[in-house]
């Protein structure tokens, strides 16, 4: 049975009249394809009649990160036309997922190797020199050389593929993403603005490209950057209901804004679809995951603490039922993050199950090491260090998230044997190491973000001037976040958070 994706919209109306797009130096482009529940583009091919619907429906999934979907199409594509060169182009990008460093380049040669077995024979089947290029694009991303020079080299396939035809909005729009696929995972804003500056003009010409959209979103989705990403945000969700991650995608805008009641409309918007489509392929609907994470995560920051709750007594609950490596990490954070950002301790002993201490290889497990700082943070808490004073003498770390949270906890054992100087002195410096990580969007990756945990301290000090400068720097890189808001409020009035 085919995923729900595919089959909602296996009936849709394919429109090869919504006029024509205009390209970047303003002369008009092609006719658009449109996709109900997905999109529009224009991706001239070589493919024959019966290939266009599922070619341009698996690039439309693609763009939204629907890749099991996208691939299936492609597939259909290929069964429609065997000769068709971007067919098999197409599943073959579908096993790259460059924004979350994951890379499956057996199965990529695989689907390249059924159009023919070397570079070179799959060019000979390419019938022009811009499908020549899509194709010499993609061998050069699953080629020689480390993951980091094969990015590199796509990279710049792509930038030749779309200077040489400037009005291929497609060649553009892959062109931004593999610039933003080129960082190794860290985020580099100069590289960001200069993948948004990149894609900008395909949404200018195409309001209705879910790529545009999409790679727009990830370019700003920061704090400083967000409002930039807005306008993409709310086309998105408009652009491709259908697809469940572009309802979630805009959250992250939404997040770096502080927009709670957004943030909560995307992710229930995109758990339900997951949802629908887990239950018609016979699968266990999502409960920890990427999606119901970022709910949790709104719940908690409008104050629906129950609902939030709930939420967690699942993932919990699922941590029986033989939980995957994926279903343990998200766990990991929405358990800290209930226990941490409703400042209820005491949630630390209700769901006590422990990921494994080590992981892959035999090297520490980040969830495990996430688990017990936020076991040790409630216990200090509620005026037990022993556990944290057993997390900081635990072997040093070379990870920077165990090495803040091992100083965030020292900070708090030095205040907790009355040495205040140097219990703060230790959190500033966890704070300034937090500053110098590279950002990470979405929910705080530190799940006790420090600069914040340094205004409640200061607070409590009584130092509420420098508790309010503190605030100020947290709200910088988390806005609207309701303990930073509280502790501004607090500082300003003279209280307590």
């Amino acid at each position: 049975m085919l995923p729900l994706t595919l089959r909602l919209v296996a009936a849709a109306v394919v429109t090869f009249s919504l006029g024509l797009q205009t390209s970047p130096a303003g002369r008009p482009g092609p006719a658009l394809t449109h996709i109900d529940g997905l999109g529009s583009i224009s991706f001239p091919n070589s493919g024959n009649a019966a290939a266009q619907a599922p070619f341009v429906r698996g690039v439309l999934l693609l763009h939204s990160f629907e890749y099991e979907a996208a691939a299936e199409a492609f597939r259909q594509a290929q069964a429609a036309d065997a000769g068709f060169a971007l067919a098999y182009w197409g599943e073959a990008m579908t096993y790259n997922h460059p924004l979350w460093q994951q890379q499956d380049r057996d199965a990529a040669l695989k689907a390249l190797a059924r159009l023919a077995p070397t570079p070179e024979a799959r060019a000979a089947k390419a019938p022009t020199d811009r499908e020549r290029q899509y194709l010499g694009a993609v061998d050069a991303l699953y080629g020689a050389g480390s993951k980091h020079d094969r990015d590199q080299a796509y990279m710049h396939a792509m930038e030749r593929l779309q200077n040489a035809y400037p009005d291929d909005m497609e060649a553009r729009a892959f062109h931004a993403l593999s610039i933003l696929g080129s960082r190794d995972g860290v985020r580099d804003f100069a590289t960001y603005m200069r993948a948004a500056a990149t894609v900008q003009p395909v949404f200018d010409a195409n309001p209705d490209h879910p790529g545009a959209a999409h790679y727009l979103i990830h370019s700003f989705d920061d704090p400083v950057h967000a409002p930039l990403g807005l306008p993409a945000a709310r086309r998105y969700s408009q652009i491709a209901p259908a697809a469940p991650h572009a309802q979630h995608m805009t959250s992250h805008i939404f997040v770096a804004l502080g927009m709670w009641d957004d943030v909560v409309q995307a992710n229930e918007r995109a758990s339900a679809a997951q949802n629908a489509d887990a239950a018609k392929r016979g699968l266990r609907p999502g409960v920890c995951g990427h999606y119901t994470s970022w709910l949790q995560y709104g719940y908690l920051m409008l104050g629906q603490t129950a609902k939030a709750e709930a939420m967690m007594d699942q993932c919990a609950a699922r941590m029986a039922d033989k939980p995957s490596a994926g279903e343990i990490e998200y766990y990991v954070q929405m358990r800290a993050r209930q226990i941490i950002d409703t400042q209820n301790w005491a949630l630390a002993s209700r769901w006590s199950w422990s990921p494994p201490a080590t992981g892959r290889g035999g090297a520490a497990s980040p969830q495990r090491t996430e688990y017990d700082f936020t076991t040790a943070l409630a216990a200090i808490e509620r005026g037990d260090a022993s556990a944290a004073r057993a997390f900081i003498a635990a072997p040093a770390s070379t990870e920077p998230k165990s090495r803040t949270y091992a100083q965030e906890l020292a900070g708090l054992v030095a205040i907790a044997d009355g040495k205040p100087d140097d219990g703060l002195r230790l959190l500033r410096a966890a704070a300034e190491a937090e500053d110098a990580m590279p950002f990470e969007f979405g929910p705080p990756a530190i799940v006790k973000p420090t600069a914040e945990l340094l205004g409640e301290q200061l607070l409590k000090l009584g130092k509420p001037d420098e508790a309010h400068a503190a605030f100020e720097r947290a709200a910088e890189r988390t806005p609207g976040r309701t303990l930073v808001v509280a502790g501004l409020k607090a500082t300003a009035s003279g209280g307590h958070p």
